[in-house]
């Protein structure tokens, strides 16, 4: 494990964001110790491609408004 501070990671990210895949890198922030920690990715480009665009979340959530303010 390595503990490192807030300043040392700006100043090196790269070096630390590899690092954490190799081993346990704590960020030391004041009496506060924050743990980089790496993830497989989660979401496939199939789930992508499922997905909406911000755009068309936009257009449904207003249908959404439109259709709720006919009712009052």
């Amino acid at each position: 494990m390595i503990v490192i501070s807030p300043t040392e990671l700006r100043a090196d990210q790269k070096k630390y964001l590899d690092l954490a895949e190799r081993e346990e890198v704590v960020i030391k922030r004041g009496s506060k110790l924050i743990h980089l920690v790496v993830k497989e990715r989660l979401i496939t480009d199939e789930d992508l491609a499922r997905g909406i665009s911000g755009e068309e979340l936009i257009k449904r959530v207003h249908k959404r408004i439109d259709t709720f303010k006919d009712k009052k």
